[in-house]
């Protein structure tokens, strides 16, 4: 078994991210409020997918843009970066469905052809980009979680040795056939995973805040040494809803030094309320501890 990260600074709690783009409300970069007192802002471009739309077919690692790339392209990329010094790009990868084509399965031929083949397609999506990380969605599997744990952490380590990128998270949530395969890489492969999103908004919508806090430490446990961060859905569909207590229960944890950031799904649908779950999520990370 590797060691969990020796990286991760519990309690350092100035690191927001957001995802972007998956559902194509012409949502800009720009949009976004950017609070320049957070040491880091993500922007997570949703989605890379192995997947032929035009075959309607896994691609065994060959990623394809799925995100709205009229409005977050390489220029806006660039745009955006250059106007904030704190800002980084990412992509993630997977999702839970695509367009005309149900849900994306992690479905590979080999170990060896879906890393070989992902390294070489994401590289070049990477740096058209000019992205700086990568981030792990995957939800359906076809795949036992040995395998898909060999595939990604290789996939990472790659990555990272030809410092193609400087940071990867992974996003599971608590479903036993997602923890599995995500805990499977984890134990293997932590060292070389920088956050993990965990999808919170995946509980139950009448979470407590006291069941939040609850759920967090649970997932601490679960990726030791991790930097785990909490999350909210913007659309309100699940968990602990923002009105409800997330920044109270999010300011109790900061409190503890627990809060190693937050993250945000998602941009798309934070628009229609002016982003204020951004702004007020990026003012409780900025405040000293």
């Amino acid at each position: 078994m590797v060691a969990p990260p020796s990286h991760a600074a519990a309690g350092r709690g100035n690191v927001f991210r957001e995802y972007i783009g998956a559902e194509f409300k012409d949502v800009k970069f720009s949009d976004v409020p950017i609070n320049p007192n957070v040491e880091e802002f993500h922007f997570l471009l949703s989605f890379a997918i192995d997947f032929d739309s035009s075959r309607r077919s896994f691609t065994n690692g060959v990623f394809n843009v799925f995100w709205d790339s009229d409005n977050l392209s390489p220029s806006a990329v660039a745009s955006i970066k250059r106007d904030h010094s704190n800002v980084r790009v990412g992509v993630s990868l997977g999702g839970d469905s695509v367009d005309k084509g149900g849900s994306v399965f992690f479905k590979p031929s080999s170990i060896a052809s879906w890393v070989s083949n992902a390294e070489t397609s994401l590289t070049e999506l990477i740096n058209t980009y000019n992205l700086d990380g990568i981030d792990i969605d995957y939800e359906h599997f076809k795949s036992d979680p040995s395998t898909f744990a060999k595939c990604i952490g290789q996939l990472i380590g790659r990555l990272k040795k030809k410092g193609i990128i400087s940071f990867a998270s992974i996003a599971p949530f608590d479903k036993a056939e997602v923890q599995s395969h995500y805990l499977a890489l984890w134990r293997s492969y932590g060292h070389l995973i920088d956050y993990v999103n965990f999808q919170f908004y995946a509980y139950d919508k009448g979470t407590t805040v006291g069941q939040f806090i609850q759920h967090f430490k649970a997932q601490l446990s679960n990726y030791e040494g991790g930097r785990v961060l909490a999350s909210l859905a913007s659309d309100d569909s699940g968990g602990l809803v923002p009105d409800n207590g997330f920044f109270r229960a999010c300011r109790k944890l900061k409190t503890e030094k627990l809060l190693d950031g937050i993250f945000i799904w998602s941009a798309d649908d934070s628009q229609s309320n002016g982003f204020g779950y951004e702004k007020k999520a990026q003012a409780l990370l900025a405040m000293p501890n």
